[in-house]
């Protein structure tokens, strides 16, 4: 069982008696603040004699001083038969008020130690904290491998939103999460009785009556070189009984005193497992520091929103992973399909290229990867292969690759695609791993490999057509993403360009409804991506956005594709006309709010998530931006807005190439390259990268950039590694 199995079925099965332990444990830590504040503590350099002369000369009858891990001090004495107990100040021995011993309910403690169940619910609760302590562990393996290592661990989270607060608060509270886990089984080892904490029988000692009147406390020589520092408690000796000794209990250990002479007549030092179970409650409790429960308070709270998100995400994956149907038996199947899915999307594209190879009358067969082979009926094998973290595998195929090392190569081609997200530095890295592989040991491919960037349906169905045209039949990938609710939104302007060509453009502004609507399609930033289901379709087809909410209205800037479904659809709009649409985050492209300069790199409708960003530049953050286009005349898409911008300031430069006009600069690669040692001064001032345009585009651009920052011996992916680069392409 791997560690994410153990953490997922852990958080599942005892999470529920954990948020139990931590919301109480949350309660709780308000007994130590409460206490802090009821009494003042007592200085650190006062010897217990002075303290026992202060409050004998207040509190009559004392039977027993305790010394508070909260620093309090509380005396405890007889007035006729009613026991009394109060706070006093240990600068004057003056009674500050009646203590009690906590004011939160009673139950509430039973409830944290014991589940309300005894002693046997004390076994189940120290049940309970080391299954925490095993979720902690399991949960910090994750986190180092989903960010990338210890160096990375500060890095932007990417997912969904239960997944950027798991893995958040993780970062926070993990530590102090292990701690109180750790602490905890330290503790219920003493209670449960595993571990001894007392040094052994009590010495049978009696003060020597010697007929002298016995000495008050403050002439007690063991008392004057004891400091209320180390005090637990010390018990007063019967008034009646002339044999009885004071007794003491610090933090080294428990003493008892002669009450004639003040001689410490036996001392027992505290045993090692004591100490350790004395530290483990301060940890634990936040008792003799207040600031640390405070903390603790907070952790404990923080249990629920890691249980709740924890169950979101659980949920998410389950429901998006797919039972394969019309699996044919491995040794029957002439086409195999691996999978390697982290999440549990890509077998959604596996039943779509296994429906489309079953139309296309193959017989197949899909599994997971970690179960690799082929048969003597096999002709084909496909991998579709995501990659997890810094370029791991997914925890199920963390071994396939070993194994398939191990295989006797055969002459079944095998294919990979692969799945990931680009503003990733190791993109694709498992499935490019997989790829090296496999042609090393000999297989040979019935295509090469190709990498699905952030499960583009288009881009599959790209793949599918390469797929069809290499086996020389008709096939068709109907991969049908889920999709979540849509809003209609209006279109309430439009501006042309190439109008009359055979790519006509147009830059669409629709309004957002701000009212009812808005509220469901949530709040958008420029650069993220808006998914638009033409009519007839159930896959969406996604857009840069070239605006925010705070614009007011969504814009987007539309090319038309040969036999495009959608964007025939969007230019075909009107003012007045309605779209089905959604908002899909892209927040490793966004940009931070920063000071450091900013270079902006874009290609025909690529500038439009550039145009968002300047937009909304109202700090003027120096932003530099690059355009390429073919014509001015036809294709300066936000020409006269970026102008604009210019003026007002929220643009510092820009460069524009067009490659289809003579001097026209050719493309924006060749104007990075003539503007070399000013993009170098940019780069070493730590400026932030952001790219849109075609895929052909950004390798010219990355190239272009590779050699200018060589000589600062830096390079794109290390760019992309600290997140100062990032690519939208299409």
């Amino acid at each position: 069982m791997g560690w994410k199995a153990i953490h997922r079925w852990l958080g599942l099965t005892a999470g529920a008696l954990a948020l139990v332990l931590g919301l109480t444990g949350a309660i709780l830590a308000f007994d130590p603040v409460q206490q802090s504040w009821q009494a003042p503590a007592a200085p650190g350099d006062l010897s217990v004699a002075t303290l026992v002369e202060r409050v004998a000369g207040t509190v009559p009858g004392i039977e027993e001083i305790r010394h508070l891990p909260s620093g309090a001090i509380v005396v405890f004495s007889f007035s006729g038969d009613q026991a009394q107990a109060h706070y006093v100040d240990p600068a004057d021995g003056r009674v500050l008020g009646a203590w009690q011993p906590s004011a939160l309910p009673r139950w509430v403690k039973s409830l944290h130690r014991s589940l309300l169940l005894g002693d046997a619910g004390r076994w189940g609760a120290a049940g309970i904290a080391l299954a925490m302590g095993l979720i902690c562990i399991s949960a910090l393996v994750l986190l180092l491998r989903r960010m990338g290592g210890w160096r990375r661990l500060g890095a932007r989270v990417r997912g969904s939103l239960a997944q950027r607060i798991h893995v958040v608060t993780g970062r926070v509270v993990l530590a102090v999460l292990c701690l109180t886990s750790l602490t905890a089984l330290t503790m219920s080892a003493s209670t449960l009785g595993l571990v001894t904490l007392d040094a052994g029988t009590e010495p049978d000692v009696v003060s020597v009556v010697t007929g002298q009147t016995a000495l008050p406390g403050a002439q007690l020589s063991a008392l004057q070189n004891l400091a209320v520092r180390d005090l637990r408690k010390l018990n007063f000796p019967d008034a009646s009984d002339p044999e009885d000794i004071w007794s003491v209990a610090t933090l080294q250990g428990e003493g008892w005193v002669d009450r004639y002479s003040g001689n410490m007549l036996a001392w027992q030092d505290a045993t090692f497992a004591q100490r350790i179970y004395d530290w483990a409650l301060v940890l634990h409790t936040g008792e003799s520091a207040w600031p640390w429960a405070v903390v603790l308070g907070l952790v404990g709270a923080s249990v629920l929103l890691f249980w709740l998100s924890g169950v979101v995400i659980w949920w998410q994956v389950r429901s998006q992973t797919l039972q394969i149907t019309g699996n044919s038996p491995l040794a029957q199947a002439d086409v195999l399909i691996f999978v390697a899915s982290e999440g549990g999307s890509t077998w959604g594209f596996a039943q779509a290229l296994q429906d489309a190879l079953i139309h296309s009358g193959h017989r197949v067969h899909t599994g997971a990867l970690e179960h690799f082979q082929t048969a003597p009926a096999t002709r084909q094998v496909f991998v579709l292969a995501a990659t997890y973290g810094e370029g791991q595998a997914p925890a199920h195929a963390k071994d396939a690759l070993e194994r398939i090392a191990k295989l006797t190569t055969s002459a079944v081609p095998v294919t990979v695609l692969g799945f990931g997200d680009r503003q990733y530095p190791a993109f694709c890295a498992f499935a490019e791993a997989l790829e090296q592989t496999l042609r090393a040991r000999g297989w040979p491919a019935l295509l090469p490999l190709e990498c699905i960037h952030q499960q583009s349906s288009q881009q599959f169905t790209r793949w599918g057509q390469a797929l069809a045209q290499a086996l020389g039949e008709p096939l068709v990938l109907d991969y049908v993403p889920r999709v979540p609710s849509t809003t209609a939104l209006t279109l309430v302007a439009r501006q042309g360009y190439r109008e009359h060509s055979d790519e006509p453009t147009a830059i669409l502004r629709f309004a957002w409804p701000a009212q009812g609507g808005g509220a469901r399609l949530g709040h958008f930033a420029a650069g993220d991506l808006v998914g638009i289901l033409a009519p007839g379709s159930a896959v969406p087809r996604y857009y840069s956005l070239a605006s925010g909410s705070q614009d007011g209205f969504l814009e987007i800037c539309v090319r038309l594709l040969p036999g495009g479904l959608c964007s025939t659809h969007l230019l075909g709009l009107q003012p007045g006309d309605s779209i089905a649409a959604f908002i899909r985050s892209n927040p490793g492209f966004a940009l931070p709010r920063t000071r450091r300069p900013v270079l902006l790199i874009g290609a025909g409708t690529g500038v439009a998530p550039l145009a968002g960003f300047i937009r909304r530049n109202d700090r003027h953050t120096p932003m530099h931006l690059y355009f390429g286009g073919r014509d001015p005349a036809q294709d300066f898409y936000f020409g006269p807005e970026i102008q604009r911008w210019l003026g007002e300031g929220r643009l510092a430069s820009v460069q524009t190439v067009f490659s289809r006009i003579p001097e026209g600069g050719g493309y924006v690669q060749d104007a990075l390259r003539r503007d070399a040692e000013r993009v170098r001064a940019l780069l070493a001032q730590g400026a932030l990268v952001r790219v849109c345009g075609s895929r052909a585009m950004a390798k010219g651009v990355a190239e272009a950039l590779d050699a200018i920052l060589a000589p600062l011996h830096l390079s794109v992916a290390q760019l992309k590694a600290k997140e100062r680069y990032a690519e939208d392409v299409f």
